[in-house]
């Protein structure tokens, strides 16, 4: 029977570990709050790895869109969102995550959610203001 080569065996060992793709990338994060995401991801049946940081993507792409657009989803629906994932369904998701971490690690990430949430209110808040 043929031996195996040391390097074959490391090779084939090294297969079983995380590559730095499936890692979140949310910026503004410190690496405690990733780590976290992480174990969450894991650990939840609602999460998959990946999931929160395509939830963040998904709202900060919405919230950027023009407000004609954002007027339209909110009046009609989009009927793209069920093959792209629905932005307010990622944000209701970023909520839960957020209530699940711990109070550190929340704060950082409500506030990337926070300053996206303010994008959106702003282009409201002159309605708001009139009282209309």
């Amino acid at each position: 029977m043929p031996r195996r080569r040391p390097g074959q065996i490391r090779a084939d060992s090294l297969g079983n570990h995380r590559t730095t793709d499936a890692r979140p990338v949310i910026d503004g994060l410190s690496s405690r709050a990733l780590s976290e995401i992480i174990r969450l991801e894991h650990t939840r049946n609602y999460l998959q790895p990946g999931d929160v940081s395509t939830a963040v993507g998904l709202w900060k792409d919405y919230v950027h869109q023009p407000e004609l657009a954002l007027w339209h989803d909110y009046e009609w629906g989009n009927v793209h969102w069920h093959c792209c994932g629905n932005p307010l369904e990622a944000r209701a998701l970023l909520e839960t995550v957020m209530q699940a971490m711990s109070p550190r690690s929340a704060r950082e990430l409500r506030k990337i959610v926070t300053r996206s949430d303010a994008f959106v209110n702003l282009a409201s808040r002159p309605y708001d203001v009139a009282g209309r």
